[in-house]
């Protein structure tokens, strides 16, 4: 598993998904700051209301877009001169392999994480929002990194079946969309993309009750367990270049 996981960050090592990681919780903070500030004499809960315009744009698409990046990425080398039939006769594990990918996107999406709660915090202090820095916030962003690996996994095993990188960030925003009719609909916690906007706290900031929130937790590893099981087992005994 270890060397697995090392293979995957050599393959990122001249990448410039850095760039991208980067870029997307700019853009939506960006955009939801500008919302903010021209909208200050309506939103005055300070620090929530902040929440509720840069997070609506990073959480609800731009966050569901970068995931389907960086798996599609991660796929792009093996699909290149059929290189999985190189990677599935290599002396390690099919689970091995698919879990040591989705534990590298994990990974680069808590960057991304990272990065867009130190932003907001800057942004925050910038426009001087009176009282603490709330920290509930910090557990939307956690949450919200939980429910990026179901929707990582479901995005993951797209990218095994095909070899085109924009066609499952494609279908990542169709599914965004689904999502959010699912949600609009009380049905979120049986979709993974619904199950980010509830997380995160992109549409309501009502705080989850001990029920609510052990089923969003049960749903997302039922979820990722579900989803990492079948492409798994599609990889081990079809193969992905047989399937294609």
């Amino acid at each position: 598993m270890k060397q697995s996981i090392s293979a995957e960050w050599l393959k990122l090592r001249h990448s410039r998904m850095g760039l991208v990681l980067a870029a997307l919780p700019i853009i939506s903070l960006l955009i939801g700051c500008s919302n903010y500030y021209f909208n200050q004499a309506t939103l005055q809960n300070g620090w929530y209301s902040l929440w509720t315009q840069v997070s609506l744009f990073y959480g609800e698409f731009f966050l569901p877009l970068l995931i389907a990046i960086c798996c599609s990425y991660i796929c792009r080398l093996e699909h290149l001169n059929r290189n999985w039939n190189i990677v599935l006769t290599a002396p390690v594990s099919i689970a091995s392999v698919f879990l040591a990918k989705l534990f590298v996107v994990g990974m680069l999406i808590l960057f991304a994480q990272a990065l867009f709660m130190g932003l907001y915090r800057v942004a925050g202090t910038l426009f001087s929002i009176p009282g603490p820095f709330p920290l509930e916030t910090v557990g939307w962003a956690i949450n919200g990194w939980f429910a990026s690996l179901s929707i990582g996994a479901l995005q993951l095993g797209l990218s095994l079946r095909i070899r085109s990188f924009a066609t499952p960030i494609g279908i990542s925003l169709c599914a965004v969309f689904v999502g959010l009719g699912m949600y609009i609909l009380k049905m979120g916690l049986f979709f993974p993309f619904s199950l980010l906007t509830i997380g995160m706290g992109v549409l309501s900031q009502d705080k989850l009750t001990n029920t609510q929130s052990m089923l969003f937790w049960m749903m997302n590893v039922v979820f990722i367990f579900m989803f990492s099981s079948m492409s798994i087992r599609r990889l081990k005994y079809k193969g992905v270049s047989a399937s294609l």
